[in-house]
């Protein structure tokens, strides 16, 4: 432009002619396209300059240059830019004065004059033809663009106002809102700007927010239609809509508010007439509320924009309000729920429809606006989910769409994998719909159908969000749950059981919506009230599956509730909510088909966890379901039906038949299998017996520990069971491993690992039998037999040397493992058929058939299908009795070839019957009421095949002999077996002792009775080395004896454990024990006194006492006198190292024939001898340490050998004349004894006296005949003192124990461990030549529990009466110096009692053989040793009881 400039100035001032100047200009004119623009002003500016100046050529210069230049510069933009005299002298105009009056004429014009446009009422008749325009007949070939040509002329004809025309298209289109694709592109070509649009549609909204106002549908369609098509902005027009976001907030707030209020309201606990007062006003409000709703245009606007299908605009709409705000207004959520349905309505008609379904096509929108329809399941994803999550609960208002996501769910779950879309659907949008249907069962069955394809974790986790957080996320939701707790309470306060059908009508009505809420609610009310249990759950017949699949979830979260305590606050039992929820477990998942997956696998956590209170759900589900029924009170009946086949147990065995099982156990069975979890559940139970004592118990009660480890073994008894008799045989294999596995890698107790794996060994034995059958075809018995045989060596092969890795090898020395495997993997239905049962069930049966032909009422179908199935029944039990004989033949001849290699002689017969019991016998005989009574056959059985070096007599002897330990370590459940198993040992007893004829037969000739084992092993064929009847029948008396001093002593424990066991086996074996007259008074004195003390203080012991005390007595007139009971006439002398004659003998000297006869090599008589002369040595080294072990050790161990007896009755005898001397020449030697050791006797005078009060186990039958022995000098020194009642107080008894006590001399240790019959000078060689006869031997452990009590209450001579009675002043004046220092003395003699059991143990370890003997004496020898015991029988203390082997 600058240069442009200065060319042109140097024309004006004639420095460059025009012509040159002018074509420069023309060549300049083509650089760019505005170069005319840019002269013009160039030339705008030189006229201004020449104007000024006074040089008129130069004005002439600048004009010839413009004239020059015309042809580049339009004449236009010069008549813009420069003067108009310029003009004029240019010839472009005529005149310079009429060009500026135009000019002026002009811009008068355009600013200064306003323009007129006609309103409505100025100029009508153009506004009703604009209206006829716009209302015409759309239908023909009238467009837009023709009406909008026309709306032109008619505002260039009328001067219409256009903003009032573009007002009257609106409200046109208002009234034809359905002509959408007319009236929207006549606006796009009418209007220029959206602001004006926008404008005029606020001022709409605002003439309808008056208070009364009502903005019509057709308004809130035209703005969303405005707003799809993007001809105005959503940001612009929400301005203008009431009410304000910062209200709408407040609002929702304020319902959430009121909603609490109502749930509290309802919650609350107020009189009848109040509630229903606030009911009424409730419901007015609520009226008031319904009649006129709030008009909010943001909600239209919402609404119609959905309804269009503007999704975009209606989600930004959303996106301002609180979360379902919007969609809780049900217009807004039908319109949400159409757009849905269009779509997911492509993607439903091919995936989502069930067969033999049909349905109204829907046809998707056709404007490109709207979402598009889903046609795959990834499309779901992109608006279709979004959506339903704005919509959540208020799904509820279309039941049809809820159908249709639920279809497309399930056909999802079998195709594509938007697993967390779906889930995430469901907890937010489906289940809280559902709670807002009313009784929509249909609904439910839907979402059922869905749900069922996941698995139970996922499902369960939708039910916990759904009850513990979804009814807190929306106010109704939450008014919801007010109503139904509400509506819950008043059901269950009319819930009784002659009103169940109705009731469950209404419950099931409820549920629907709500189980959650309503199950929380009734299982609450179950935990209180047991009785509900039965009502509520026939009511719950009408439940949805979906409701029966929450309520395992409800259960499972009441039952691992945190909150409640398991156990009372006595901390000895389990609460009674617990036990009310296991309850409803088994009787509701029996019932009903509920999944029990979840369930299971709680438990089985739970005892991951080392919990086993929560067994007791598995206990009842497994008794209820399969109806396998554990209980230790069982019949004897019941128990003999037990031992038959599964038709006879399910007939006979169990308390209530319960019947129609077959469906719940298969389901049982299926739930185990499918998750894995049979052996877990095994395996955990068996290992978490152990640790319910040793982990779980801790510092709880003794009592709830017995009561936890009985409940888990139960329940692993009972699962077991149901698995063994519910799985296939390949199941069963191929799920439990072998037992060496079980044991040494599962850690699992060998009783439960046999109890699990015998079942196993049972199938495979018979598969096998089976194939051998079919391979060699022979119908003879003994092929058959043969083959079973072949068959269990076979199958138990594998198991022979699968146990030796169980124990150490130096049990296999005296046990062979096909032993072992024999004990463990066989049971009673192997061993013996219930023949009486099968009778008994059959009987039945037949009187079944008997009374349905009698009965006239019932009608004949029913008569014929009752007969038909007893008849089936009787002809099934006849089978089954058949089949079994046929098995326990096979059985018998197998254990008949296999007894010879069962027991081995390496060690002594001892050793052998101890690591019997240890590893055989008392494990099993406690594990269940079956395994009990086959313990004690299967011991009669080894001793009726004759088992070779079994020793019946030394095992039967062992069991009896100290039941204490055993008692004292039992459980409640346990000691109920154990009596069951002492029970059947003594129904055998009894029964050889009953008759000899019995006895002969069964045992005369049997090497289990030999008393003599030669060193050849030859076993039987000298009379002389069986013990005879008698002899048995003094051996039976003793072991009364030992059951009463170790039931006497157990009672006077004051332990909680040991008088309720003791009391449990002693009601066990009552039909056998007592049979003595005075041990049956004895016991009955104890137990007497039992029940006075425990009646305030344990009323559980208090029951048992006086339950046992009534049964006691109406058992006496069965019982008989001690000389009825066995041969009482002195037969023989009776060494005191043997088995005493009871309490009944303690007026007479033990003389009666032997107690026991067992057996004692010839080679190692000598060596015993020398044994015992070590013992008596180490036995006076421990007692010199402390007077107190004097006491203990002179009732510990009975085993001195005669050699060693011989020592110590000389040195006793020296002693006591040397003392007669000094002291009293007149007194026994037992005074003087007592005088010359006065002082030891001060100081050992007050432990005596403890041992008197506090460790007297003698029965009170004993003590008592010891003072009538006082009595009667006569009766003691022909040892034929007559039977006493035992009537007698205990302090004389005491007082005696005071004097033996003295009579203890300085070398008192030498009879330490019981005094031995006293003998001549020559009794070593005495005793060779009666090697052959019984010696009395203690058996070491068990049997030696109670050892030689008779003894100790031997007759006391005339001396010794003499003594005491001098010697009682002086007793009574050091009363109470024995009184103060009892605490002091008690505990040395405890210390003393450990020093002298591990003594015990020793001698019992060097001694090697534990046999019973006893020797044969002449009547000169025992009236020779009666003389002698006199004098040292006194000094004798109470029993020392010896460790549990």
């Amino acid at each position: 432009m600058t240069a442009l400039y200065e060319l042109c100035w140097h024309v004006v001032h004639g420095g460059l002619k025009v012509d040159v100047a002018a074509s420069i200009l023309a060549d300049v004119m083509e650089l760019r396209e505005d170069m005319p623009s840019v002269l013009a002003d160039v030339f705008c500016v030189l006229d201004i300059e020449t104007g000024c100046l006074e040089e008129k050529h130069k004005r002439d210069h600048f004009t010839q240059l413009v004239g020059a230049c015309l042809f580049c510069v339009p004449d236009a933009v010069l008549k813009e830019r420069l003067d108009p005299e310029t003009l004029e002298s240019l010839g472009l105009i005529k005149q310079a004065q009429q060009f500026n009056q135009k000019i002026v004429k002009i811009k008068t014009k355009l600013f200064y004059k306003q323009q007129k446009f006609n309103l409505l009422r100025e100029e009508n008749e153009g506004y009703a033809k604009l209206v006829t325009e716009l209302g015409q007949d759309l239908s023909g070939n009238i467009t837009s663009h023709l009406v909008l040509e026309s709306i032109k002329s008619l505002i260039g004809c009328f001067n219409l106002d256009p903003n009032r025309v573009l007002d009257i298209i609106l409200e046109v289109y208002e009234c034809r809102s359905d002509q959408d694709e007319f009236f929207i592109p006549l606006i796009k070509s009418y209007m220029c700007e959206h602001q004006t649009l926008c404008h005029i549609l606020g001022f709409k909204f605002k003439f309808h927010q008056e208070p009364n106002g009502e903005t019509p549908s057709s308004l809130y369609h035209v703005a969303a239609a405005l707003l799809q098509h993007n001809l105005i902005a959503l940001e612009d027009l929400y301005v203008h809509l009431l009410p304000l976001d910062s209200t709408i907030i407040e609002e929702h707030k304020r319902e959430i508010l009121e909603a609490k209020q109502i749930a509290r309201k309802l919650t609350m606990v107020v009189v009848p007439s109040e509630k229903t007062d606030d009911k009424e006003k409730e419901k007015e409000k609520e009226e008031e509320k319904n009649e006129k709703p709030p008009d909010n245009q943001k909600l239209g606007l919402l609404e119609a924009l959905l309804r269009i299908g503007d999704w975009q605009h209606a989600q930004s709409i959303m996106e301002q309000m609180p979360s379902f705000y919007a969609t809780s207004h049900k217009a807004i959520a039908i319109a949400l729920c159409q757009l849905l349905h269009l779509l997911v309505e492509p993607l439903y008609r091919r995936a989502g429809v069930p067969k033999g379904a049909k349905g109204c096509l829907l046809k998707a929108p056709q404007s490109g606006h709207s979402p598009p329809p889903s046609e795959s399941f990834e499309d779901l994803s992109k608006d279709v989910f979004t959506m339903l999550g704005y919509l959540g609960p208020h799904l509820s208002h279309d039941p049809i769409l809820f159908a249709k996501i639920v279809r497309l769910g399930k056909s999802f779950m079998k195709e594509d994998s938007l697993l967390s879309c779906f889930l995430s659907m469901a907890d937010q949008v489906l289940l809280p719909a559902l709670t807002l249907m009313e009784c929509n069962a249909c609904m439910s069955e839907e979402l059922w159908g869905f749900f069922k394809l996941f698995p139970y974790q996922h499902r369960y986790r939708l039910y916990g969000q759904w009850k513990n957080e979804t009814y807190g996320n929306h106010p109704l939701l939450v008014k919801v749950k007010a109503q139904t707790v509400d509506r819950a309470k008043y059901i269950m306060k009319r819930l009784t059981k002659e009103n169940v059908k109705p009731s469950g009508r209404q419950i099931g009505k409820l549920s629907h919506s709500n189980p959650t809420i309503l199950f929380d609610y009734i299982l609450s009310q179950i935990q209180w009230y047991d009785n509900l249990i039965t009502p509520v759950v026939d009511s719950l017949k009408y439940l949805t599956s979906l409701n029966y699949d929450v309520l395992a979830y409800c259960i499972i979260e009441a039952l691992a509730n945190p909150e409640k305590e398991k156990m009372k606050h006595d901390d000895t039992t389990i609460s009674s909510w617990l036990q009310s929820l296991a309850s409803l477990c088994g009787a509701v998942f029996r019932k009903y088909p509920i999944e029990l997956a979840g369930l299971l696998q709680y438990v089985t956590n739970q005892l991951k966890a080392g919990k086993s209170f929560d067994l007791l759900i598995l206990k009842e589900v497994v008794q209820k379901m399969a109806g396998i029924e554990i209980t230790d009170e069982m019949t004897v009946e019941q128990l003999e039906a037990m031992t038959g086949g599964e038709q006879l147990k399910a007939e006979g065995g169990y308390f209530g038949q319960i019947r129609n099982t077959k469906k719940s156990s298969q389901r049982l069975k299926d739930a185990l299998l499918d998750h894995e979890l049979a052996l877990p559940l095994c395996l955990l139970m068996a290992q978490q017996r152990n640790g319910v004592v040793f982990s779980e118990g801790g510092e709880k009660h003794l009592k709830l520990v017995g009561k936890l480890y009985d409940q888990c073994h139960d329940t692993l008894v009972q699962f077991g069971g149901f698995l063994a008799s519910n799985l296939s045989t390949e199941d069963y294999i191929k799920r439990v491993p072998s037992v060496d596995v079980l044991c040494n890698q599962f850690h699992t107790p060998h009783d439960a690992a046999f109890f699990l794996s015998r079942p196993m060994y049972a199938h495979q034995i018979l598969s096998k039998y089976d194939e051998l059958k079919k391979a060699e075809k022979g119908n003879r018995q003994q092929q058959k037999v043969h083959k079973y045989i072949a068959a269990c060596e076979q199958v138990m092969a594998p198991v022979h040397e699968a146990v030796v890795s169980l124990h150490l090898p130096k049990v296999w020395d005296d046990l062979r493992p096909q032993f072992y495997a024999t004990f463990w993997s066989l049971t009673m239905y192997d061993l013996a058929v219930p023949h009486s049962a099968y009778d008994r069930e059959v009987n039945k049966l037949k009187m079944q058939i008997k009374a349905i032909d009698e009965n006239t009422e019932m009608p004949l179908n029913k008569k014929k299908k009752e007969k038909e199935r007893c008849t089936a029944l009787q002809d099934k039990l006849l089978e089954e009795e058949k089949k079994q004989l046929e098995h326990v033949q096979r059985v018998l001849h197998r254990l008949k070839l296999e007894k010879d290699n069962w027991l081995l002689a390496k060690s002594t017969k001892n050793e052998t019957i101890t690591k019997f019991l240890q590893l055989c016998l008392f494990p099993r005989c406690v594990f269940s009421a079956i395994d009990a009574v086959y313990c004690a056959r299967f011991v009669e059985l080894v001793h009726q095949q004759k088992t070779p070096n079994f020793c019946t007599l030394l095992c039967y002897d062992r069991v009896f002999s100290d039941i204490i330990y055993t008692v004292a370590s039992c459980t409640e459940n346990e000691s109920r077996r154990y009596g069951r198993f002492l029970c059947c040992m003594l129904e055998t007893v009894t029964r050889w002792h009953s008759d000899k004829a019995i006895y002969e037969k069964e045992c005369g000739n049997y090497p289990g009775f030999l008393t003599i084992f030669r060193a050849s092993g030859f076993d039987g064929g000298n009379k002389a080395d069986q013990l005879d009847y008698e002899n048995f029948r003094h051996v039976v008396h003793k072991w009364h004896y030992k059951l009463t001093k170790a039931s006497v002593h157990c009672l006077e424990t004051g332990e909680y454990t040991h008088i309720r066991n003791i009391l449990i086996v002693l009601t066990k074996i009552l039909p056998y024990y007592p049979k003595v007259l005075n041990l049956g008074q004895a016991l009955e004195c104890r137990v007497h006194k039992i029940c006075q003390e425990e009646k305030e203080k344990r009323p559980d012991l208090y029951a048992l006492a006086m339950g046992y005390s009534g049964q006691l007595k109406s058992r006496k007139v069965h019982m008989v006198p001690e000389n009825e009971f066995h041969h009482k006439e002195p037969v023989s002398s009776t060494n005191p190292g043997g088995l005493q004659n009871g309490p009944g003998n303690s007026g007479k000297p033990a003389t009666s024939a032997p107690a026991a006869s067992t057996v004692k090599s010839e080679d190692g008589a000598a060596e015993d001898t020398d044994k015992s002369k070590d013992k008596s040595q180490v036995a006076q080294k421990t007692a010199s340490k402390t007077p107190t072990m004097v006491n203990k050790a002179s009732s510990s161990n009975g085993s001195s050998t005669p050699n060693s007896r011989e020592k110590e009755d000389k040195e006793k005898s020296g002693k006591e004349k040397k003392e007669k001397k000094e002291k009293n020449p007149a007194s026994t030697p037992e005074t003087k004894a007592g005088g010359k050791e006065k002082q030891q006797k001060e100081d050992r005078a007050g432990k005596d006296e403890k041992a008197a009060d506090g460790k007297e186990k003698t029965p009170k039958g004993d003590k008592e005949k010891r003072k009538d022995d006082k009595k009667d000098e006569k009766g003691k020194g022909d040892g034929k003192g007559a039977d006493k009642e035992p009537s007698k107080e205990r302090d004389v008894a005491k007082e005696g124990k005071l004097k033996e006590s003295g009579k203890g001399e300085k070398n008192a240790a030498a009879t330490s461990l019981k005094s031995p019959v006293p003998r001549s000078e020559g009794a070593e060689s005495e005793r060779e030549q009666k090697r052959r006869k019984l010696d009395t031997h203690s058996p070491p452990s068990h049997s030696s529990a109670v050892k030689h009590h008779a003894n100790h209450s031997a007759g006391l001579s005339k001396g010794e009466a003499d003594k005491k009675e001098s010697d009682k002043p002086r007793d009574r004046s050091k009363e109470r110096e024995k009184k103060e220092d009892r605490k002091e003395r008690k505990r040395d003699y405890s210390n003393s009692d450990r020093e002298m059991s591990q003594e015990t143990k020793r001698r019992k370890d060097e001694n090697g053989t534990s046999e019973l003997q006893t020797s044969f004496e002449s009547r000169h020898d025992k009236e020779k040793s009666e003389k002698k015991r006199d004098s040292t029988g006194a000094k004798e203390d109470k029993k020392q009881y010896p460790l549990k082997f």
